[in-house]
């Protein structure tokens, strides 16, 4: 009874004079009730005066100084009471599961300005290093800088969270866990792990599950700050206040049920904490292996060679930008032609989107010329298709890198970090390319080979130049001089590749930009060069060791150059896969099923359905399993065309796709031998 008659005030009296706070009042109505009951259980009965100290407010906001009657004069009475607790209580532990949210709308001035600590490069000087750094502005993490800055200020305490993991070693995150370090005397990090968008599993194999119904994987993390108790000389507090925090760190994988035993039955002082050495400039929360690290940092950053970088386009709405070059045409020459009042929005169904107005994108179309604007765009790995590239219609064209791909050009497709910890992230574009060409959840940058000049720089005679750094591109060179006769021009012994169509005139280097770029793309794709930097590869752009003498640098060369042009389906090697054309070509249930393996094969084949009856055959597993990336290119390319009629162009293109998996593969191993 006494639970109804809350409810019916609640709902008939306090919620439609609150407008706004309706979101607050449901929890804090229900933390009220079920403290109230479960205190009623123990016999406890509240004196007349005494009120549960649970306050309506947002944690995220400082303390009003001047609430005045906020709606009503309890709501009053509730802003005071948690103002004096955000003023003056000194607070000591802080403990929850605060909420997580990417997309926080928690923007308020005063919690924004202490996550700016948040957002500098280790040693609080310098702005954070990143070009998005928009996952720090989490939930979680605010709540987190919240603890922070009341344990802080108190001079002593606890901050005990569990929430996202990806903070401890995400180098995004890189600034916030060294202001952690420098704040806190002890951290402690329980890693529950379960995170399915990384696929994770348990080191043995098995199955590694979440302790909540969510993908992202959690820890409990636990921030002690003590207290002086003595007063420190002056020399002594310096060496205090510039020391790190300790750092422990324990890891659960397995089942949900296994991870709960372990959490219900093991005491915080029984569990073998390993104590960690966080090093500049990353500060990881996690175990990290250091062997080979200064070797791999002797080579030259590929970010650093490609001094003009950026990420691929974003459209923010794909089905209006991208498809079928003439249907992209009839589309944008009706667009044109629609009349301004009309909604454009419902009639081109297009989602409105905040900052973005469809009516700049018609106003810039008047009067021009719709089949200019249609460019083809590498869209996923072997899957090229049209753009409707209009700067004010295409929410960010990134013009910078994709004006110099107007003409001929390649790039280096790169993931600076892998949300999937997938590894290494590389492709190969010649065109405009979308920035999700390698992930759905990450972006893809885009390292143009050439660069070209402006209408009016070509009007001065200016002519394309390698987007190459003069000191690393000479220091290639050097590790090649005592091998090259004559100081200038293109090692002679590699004809293939100085006949490259795209090959520049730089009489003043032994190597041509087209060879950089071959080898570094062959060492890319070397399986050992993988395994051995693959936990530096997880944090950003790789680096590319130099070369060791001229055979090796030819042989990678080469290498790089066969997979470069299989990349761009400039070569295509001889297909054995064949097609049963038997049937409506209609993609419907897409499959892979084994066939018996052949023994003088040596190797797993198997048919690849796309509908009940029709398939492809003798695809190699290992083609059909085959990774760029986050995307499977076999499975990936089908699945986009699910409940579409597959033309004789599209079989055949599939068939390519197999056939340059198998020789990507090969070409893989070959770069293994020495």
């Amino acid at each position: 009874n006494q639970k109804g008659a809350w409810q019916n005030y609640v709902e008939e009296h306090l919620l439609p004079r609150l407008n706004g706070f309706e979101f607050m009042m449901a929890p804090y109505a229900v933390a009220h009730l079920k403290l109230d009951m479960v205190l009623a259980q123990t016999g406890y009965k509240a004196k007349q005066d005494k009120r549960l100290r649970i306050f309506l407010t947002n944690s995220l906001e400082e303390c009003d100084h001047d609430t005045g009657t906020l709606f009503a004069q309890w709501l009053a009475q509730e802003a005071n009471e948690a103002n004096l607790v955000k003023r003056d209580t000194p607070v000591m532990v802080m403990i929850g599961n605060p909420p997580y949210s990417g997309e926080s709308s928690n923007n308020g001035k005063w919690i924004m300005h202490l996550l700016e600590d948040y957002k500098k490069e280790p040693g609080g000087k310098g702005k954070l290093n990143e070009r998005n750094p928009k996952w720090i502005n989490d939930d979680y993490v605010k709540f987190i800088r919240l603890g922070h800055y009341f344990v802080e200020k108190n001079g002593e305490g606890i901050l005990a969270f569990i929430n996202p993991h990806g903070f401890l070693d995400n180098p995004t995150f890189r600034g916030m866990r060294w202001s952690l370090l420098q704040a806190f005397d002890e951290i402690y990090t329980l890693d529950l792990h379960g995170n399915s968008k990384k696929k994770e599993t348990a080191p043995d194999g098995g199955k590694d599950e979440n302790v909540f119904d969510i993908m992202q994987g959690v820890s409990i993390n636990i921030f002690v700050k003590k207290k002086q108790s003595v007063i420190l000389s002056e020399a002594r507090k310096c060496e205090v206040e510039g020391s790190l925090a300790k750092v422990y760190h324990y890891e659960l994988f397995g089942k949900r049920f296994e991870k709960y035993a372990f959490l219900a039955d093991t005491p915080f002082k029984n569990i073998e904490w390993k104590e960690l050495n966080p090093q500049n400039p990353q500060y990881f929360f996690v175990p990290k292996s250091e062997v080979g690290k200064e070797e791999y940092e002797k080579g030259f950053a590929v970010n650093a060679l490609f001094f003009i970088n950026g990420l691929g386009v974003t459209t923010a709405h794909d089905e209006f930008v991208i498809g079928n070059s003439s249907e992209l045409r009839e589309k944008f020459k009706a667009f044109q032609k629609s009349s301004q009042s009309e909604n454009l929005y419902e009639k081109f169904k297009v989602k409105p989107k905040q900052g973005w107005n469809i009516l700049d994108g018609w106003t810039n179309l008047q009067r021009q010329n719709i089949d200019s604007f249609v460019k083809p765009i590498l869209y996923r790995p072997f899957d090229e298709t049209s753009i409707f590239y209009e700067e004010k219609l295409v929410w960010r064209p990134v013009r910078k890198i994709f004006d110099h791909f107007s003409r001929k050009n390649i790039g280096l497709c790169l993931i600076r970090i892998n949300s999937r910890d997938e590894g290494l992230t590389v492709f190969i574009t010649d065109k405009i390319t979308d920035k999700t060409l390698l992930s759905s959840k990450d972006n893809a940058n885009i390292f143009p080979l050439y660069l070209y000049p402006t209408d009016g720089e070509e009007q001065l005679g200016e002519t394309r130049k390698p987007n190459l750094d003069e000191t690393i591109w000479r220091k290639i060179d050097a590790c090649l001089d005592e091998c090259h006769s004559g100081g200038q021009g293109p090692i002679e012994s590699m004809d293939p590749i100085k006949a490259s169509p795209l090959q520049g005139d730089n009489p003043s280097h032994i190597t041509t930009p087209e060879q950089v770029f071959d080898y570094i793309y062959g060492v890319l794709h070397t399986p050992s060069y993988r395994e051995k930097y693959k936990e530096f590869l997880k944090i950003d752009f790789p680096r590319i060791p130099y070369p060791e003498n001229k055979a090796e640098f030819e042989r990678i060369v080469s290498m790089g150059n066969k997979l470069r042009k299989l990349h761009l389906m400039e070569e295509i090697p001889p297909q054995a896969t064949s097609f049963d054309i038997e049937g409506d070509n209609v993609v419907s249930d897409i499959r892979f099923e084994k066939e018996i393996p052949d023994q003088a094969r040596n190797d797993n084949y198997g048919r690849v359905y796309i509908n009940k009856t029709q398939y492809f055959a003798n695809v190699p597993e290992l083609a059909w399993n085959f990774y760029i990336g986050g995307y499977q290119p076999a499975q990936k390319w089908l699945k986009d065309r699910k409940n579409r009629t597959l033309t004789y162009d599209d079989i055949s293109h599939y068939r390519k796709i197999i056939a340059i998996l198998i020789e990507t593969h090969k070409l893989m191993l070959k770069l293994e031998e020495k």
